[in-house]
């Protein structure tokens, strides 16, 4: 069993997410998970982990030639069957020509190869995909809140299936799933903390199309009363560890947990204290 913190750099500066993965570390967590999105899901206070600068100038150069069509979901799958098959060469080998449907090298070199192999987890949403990280991946990514029937009649028996098929027992690859927690001994504290995401209340339509982060805080404004309904908001440690349970005995053996708030300090010290003790002593 492993026990996460997720960095978000949609919401905080590089420096602060240093501070938080070393705090998270002094506080008792296993793994530091950090995200990365072109765009945050607020304009205020939001950090990009990549600003990209250099697209911004490509643009001027070549106006508006800039850009291509984003693919479809077949083809996206497409590649990043293609691209795992490359970066295991590319790590492993070396010299790698590879002629692929998508990438192509010749004679590429990796002077500083990992000493030990890097785990490729692969995130998955939905069965086919789930299978092949079972397959393919040394770990199963998703994330909480989807409904509990997704986890347990698709994904991780498909995760299961996957990694059989490959020789592999699932039980000892890393199935994890990033839980969307609010814990604060001030319950209004814990509630009040998700209204900066509320975005993740809005429904699929009403996020389709909406490229602005000016424009997504606009829209998620709108359903900041029900924000909380996204995340397991608790204010006593056992009352959380029965909103866990469920995650828990199905299997997944490393949680990552999100927190909302700004206070990320606080949480980290709050959550090391009170609850990953009794997750350990419950499912270690």
């Amino acid at each position: 069993m492993r026990l996460g913190y997720k960095a978000s750099a949609e919401q905080f500066g590089p420096r602060e997410l240093l501070d938080f993965a070393v705090a998270a570390e002094h506080n008792g967590f296993d793994s530091v998970f950090v995200s990365d999105h072109f765009q945050p899901w607020r304009h205020s206070d939001g950090h990009a982990p990549f600003a990209f600068s250099w697209l911004a100038t490509g643009e001027h150069l070549n106006e508006g030639a800039l850009g291509i069509q984003w693919p479809d979901n077949k083809e996206r799958f497409a590649r990043l069957r293609e691209a795992v098959r490359l970066i295991r060469r590319l790590w492993t080998e070396q010299s790698v020509t590879f002629d692929g449907d998508f990438y192509h090298t010749k004679n590429a070199t990796i002077y500083d190869r990992p000493a030990e192999p890097i785990p490729i987890y692969i995130s998955a949403g939905g069965p086919q995909v789930a299978k092949y990280a079972g397959r393919a991946g040394d770990g199963l990514i998703c994330t909480s809140g989807k409904g509990m029937e997704l986890y347990s009649e698709q994904l991780l028996p498909s995760f299961g299936d996957g990694a059989k098929e490959s020789g592999r027992d699932a039980n000892e690859l890393d199935k994890m799933i990033e839980v969307k927690v609010s814990y604060d001994p001030d319950r209004n504290r814990a509630i009040e903390d998700t209204k900066i995401w509320a975005a993740l209340a809005l429904p699929a339509e009403a996020k389709a199309g909406i490229d602005d982060p000016r424009e997504m805080e606009r829209v998620a404004k709108t359903v900041e009363d029900v924000a909380h309904g996204r995340w397991l908001v608790a204010s006593e440690p056992e009352e959380h560890i029965e909103q866990l349970r469920p995650y828990l005995e199905l299997g997944f053996n490393h949680l990552v947990f999100h927190a909302p708030g700004d206070g990320q300090a606080r949480f980290l010290e709050l959550y090391g204290s009170q609850i990953l003790p009794r997750i350990r002593k419950q499912w270690s």
